[in-house]
């Protein structure tokens, strides 16, 4: 079914309560681990059919934030979604606590009874009005950012349409741009840090709630994070400063070098070339057309999948006004069909698109297949495995978008993901201080984000922008108010994509089977076990990184 088609109806929170008890009293009374089992599969149906329909007013309202029926809808979901949260751990801790839990373990694996376990650390009944608030800034600021409307020579821009003119190859445009980017930020400065302010107080209250000595273990179990913490993390982190930052550091000067100027500004910051970035070439439905056309020749499940996506319309890339910005990939599971969200702008980004979520949506469609849906609740570094991954199996097939700057385009990739660990590991590192600290101030909390680029990104100038001079950069990344402490999980998985790119060089085949048993595994086995099954290295073990950036230095990028 398309998408368009599918019809949507009000989740009725009174009868879906009645069903779950029904439901539980049924799980209850079985009187075996097979019958306990039948019963989950009644689970199944009902979880499905709430989410499904989440979902779509979800998308729908993404879509279009100016839709009064869905903002309705999405404000109505904000506000019933922990009662759902409520439902859902209520029934996961009666199989937690379940006499055939051995039974029941064996069928749908360890990994999910460890997430049932992190779901009940995470959530009380109590925290039910605190999450309806937390729902409710966190759509603020997602409003906010998508209803900004920037004044270019007469056309009204969102931040995503932009965007372009912000790796305009002119110096000047740029400039231009990126004060008018600066400013939107310093006009919405105030409502930004309130918004963030009541989030960290909100979510700290949330994990006093639970007994928590601040907000950083509940991050950990909502993101959960079931064979690492925060010590993985911060070695992690440790790395990334001592061998990615001088590596980074040494492509920025490369890059300055290119462009033909004698000092970065932060206006320059996504540019590669003097001439410009390399655009796609074609207009949007040809883009399309030459995905269907990639998907198609690397592999027959890539066919299959993209087949799907297309025939069944579950893409919604343009950008347009009033509509969400940034992009994502989410699941239908009544139909079994993933969905890409993306803002196209006539930038590289476009492209990324197509190989980005649809990583992720190709791993989605995979895992809809297996009759376990706990099979399908992967954890985001593994999530974002696939997805980066996805973009360097198909760069063979860049030409086709390209062209004659196929090679450029190639270079700029390979430089933009290596440049991007730094600045992945700041913003995680950023949201532990935040919340170690959740008295800071506004105030207090930029001078900790000005700090932290002198760390990671020292090569960074905004003369000229004085808001993001004071360090207010970071209130553009929708990840730190949304879904905090996910962020570091795309550098971790940066880590793995650049393995599997130096593997795919070496031997495209071999690599190619092994990201595809790593997308099949899903969530079967926990994250680092799953690494060592499909041949990686995982990013914690010390030497990883190093070993990463000497690779890099070596075959791929030219620093002389």
């Amino acid at each position: 079914m398309k998408f368009k088609e599918m019809p949507y109806e009000r989740v009725d929170l009174k009868e879906k309560k009645v069903q779950f008890e029904e439901l539980m009293k049924e799980f209850a009374n079985a009187k075996s681990g097979e019958a306990q089992f039948e019963v989950h599969k009644k689970y199944y149906k009902l979880s499905g059919e709430i989410d499904t329909m989440i979902t779509i007013a979800k998308i729908r309202h993404d879509i279009d934030t100016a839709d009064e029926f869905y903002e309705a809808e999405q404000n109505y979901y904000d506000e019933i979604e922990p009662e759902i949260i409520e439902m859902n751990v209520m029934y996961a801790q009666q199989m937690y606590e379940s006499p055939y839990r051995t039974y029941l373990e064996e069928k749908i694996g360890t990994v999910a009874f460890k997430n049932i376990e992190l779901h009940i650390k995470s959530f009380d009944k109590k925290l039910i009005p605190l999450k309806q608030e937390e729902n409710m800034l966190t759509t603020a600021y997602d409003k906010l950012i998508a209803g900004a409307e920037i004044d270019w020579e007469g056309e009204i821009l969102n931040l995503s349409l932009l965007r372009k003119f912000l790796i305009h190859k002119d110096r000047e445009v740029r400039h231009k741009a990126y004060a008018k980017f600066s400013a939107f930020f310093e006009a919405n400065g105030e409502e930004l840090d309130s918004i963030y302010d009541q989030l960290v107080k909100n979510r700290t209250k949330q994990a006093k709630e639970l007994g928590y000595d601040n907000f950083v273990e509940l991050g950990y179990y909502r993101v959960m994070r079931i064979c690492y913490g925060k010590d993985k993390v911060e070695n992690f982190r440790k790395q990334v400063k001592e061998y990615f930052v001088p590596f980074a550091e040494k492509l920025h000067e490369q890059r300055k070098k290119r462009l033909g100027i004698e000092k970065l500004s932060c206006k320059d910051e996504n540019v590669y070339f003097a001439n410009g970035n390399p655009f796609p070439i074609g207009t949007p439905e040809e883009i399309m057309n030459c995905a269907q056309s990639m998907y198609g020749e690397l592999s027959k499940e890539t066919k299959e999948f993209f087949d799907f996506m297309s025939d069944h319309e579950l893409f919604d890339v343009l950008g347009r006004k009033k509509k969400r910005a940034g992009g994502y990939m989410t699941y239908l599971p009544d139909y079994g069909s993933p969905f890409i969200f993306a803002n196209f702008n006539g930038t590289s980004g476009d492209i990324n698109v197509i190989t980005h979520e649809c990583g992720h949506a190709f791993q989605g469609y995979l895992s809809g297949k297996d009759s376990i849906r706990e099979h399908a609740d992967i954890t985001m570094e593994t999530a974002e495995i696939h997805s980066m991954s996805m973009e360097f199996f198909t760069e063979p097939w860049m030409d086709k978008f390209f062209g004659d700057r196929t090679e450029d385009y190639l270079s700029m990739h390979l430089e933009e993901a290596a440049t991007f660990i730094p600045y992945g590991c700041m913003v995680d590192e950023f949201q532990h201080i935040v919340y170690e600290n959740p008295e800071m101030t506004p105030i207090e909390r930029h001078i900790a984000w000005k700090q932290l680029e002198k760390e990671y990104r020292p090569h960074i100038d905004y003369m000229g922008f004085s808001y993001f001079e004071k360090g207010g950069f970071w209130q553009r990344q929708p990840h730190i108010y949304d879904d905090p402490f996910y962020y570091i999980d795309y550098c971790i998985a940066q880590i793995c994509a650049f393995q599997f790119k130096i593997r795919m060089d070496e031997n495209y085949q071999e690599a190619w089977n092994s990201y595809l048993k790593l997308c099949t595994l899903s969530a079967s086995d926990f994250f680092t076990n799953m690494l060592k099954e499909v041949g990686l290295d995982s990013p914690f073990e010390d030497g990883c990184v190093k070993r990463i950036v000497e690779k890099l230095e070596t075959s791929y990028i030219n620093l002389s």
